[in-house]
């Protein structure tokens, strides 16, 4: 089959393709989409460039909008709405929340622990286990702007604790591995409490370890020149990513604190229910 001629036969084996990965696992980006598909060892894999990319891009549209995948099986955390939550009275709201209430399971921590993520749309690959961890999390945008880790900061010192771990997930490229730096001087800058910042993911090793696709570097690009290729953090597997930084966020908690956390939870969250009931 001429790889470069996309045949019906040859787009359908693609749509079962990105069907496959994103039921064996959700959600993923468009972008971690595409990386499984530049696989050589696929029957249908697309091209490593823009073009193969607008391709898988296309494809997961048409199979969303055909009903094949669903909606929640893409996470897209670049675009959202803003909303105002109304209700028809105290118990509607207690009931209503009931649900989100959490217990701290962080409260025999010593540090704070956060998760810095590169791209919006990392951010929304590592939304949930983030949630599930009770670790706040942070799409820097690239260079982060100076309010944001100001803002940052403020939120780390009013938490007051010994000292804070940033966990961050970002490329490797000339830009990438100066972002999480740039991050952590600014948080410095601004904050009183003590920080540390852990790259977890994309290195050196890393990219041996998953033979993880690369690219050439721009030519135009000065900074570190000792980097001749490049990775983005999407080739990573999205369950790879939510591994590690599942691993490494669990490692600052004493052991069972997340189990009795849930069990607290699932107490608590009974008796607003029931209080819920008596305001109705």
């Amino acid at each position: 089959m001429n790889k470069d001629r996309w045949t019906r036969a040859k787009l359908e084996c693609l749509d079962a393709q990105i069907a496959a990965v994103l039921e064996a696992d959700s959600p993923q980006s468009v972008r971690h989409v595409f990386y499984r598909m530049t696989d050589s060892r696929l029957a249908a894999p697309v091209e490593k460039t823009e073009n193969g990319y607008r391709r898988v891009q296309a494809r997961c549209l048409k199979l969303r909008r055909a009903g094949t995948l669903p909606y929640g099986w893409i996470a897209d955390a670049t675009r959202r709405g803003f909303h105002v939550s109304t209700f028809d009275g105290p118990g509607e709201f207690i009931e209503r929340f009931a649900g989100l209430y959490r217990a701290n399971l962080w409260t025999q921590s010593e540090p704070l622990v956060e998760v810095w993520a590169e791209s919006r749309s990392l951010a929304g690959v590592l939304h949930r286990e983030c949630q599930r961890l009770a670790v706040s999390l942070y799409p820097a945008g690239g260079f982060a702007s100076e309010t944001l880790c100001y803002e940052a900061a403020q939120e780390i010192d009013a938490r007051r604790r010994a000292r804070a771990v940033i966990l961050y997930i970002g490329d490797y490229d000339p830009a990438g591995v100066l972002i999480d730096r740039d991050i952590a001087a600014k948080l410095v800058t601004h904050a009183e409490t003590p920080i540390e910042l852990r790259r977890l993911a994309i290195n050196a090793d890393q990219i041996a370890a998953y033979g993880l696709p690369t690219k050439p570097r721009k030519d135009s690009d000065r900074r570190r020149p000792d980097l001749r290729e490049t990775v983005e953090a999407e080739a990573m597997p999205a369950a790879e990513l939510r591994r590690i930084v599942r691993e490494a966020v669990e490692s600052y908690l004493p052991p069972g604190a997340l189990r009795a956390a849930q069990v607290a939870e699932e107490s608590e969250r009974a008796g607003l229910r029931a209080l819920a009931m008596d305001l109705r």
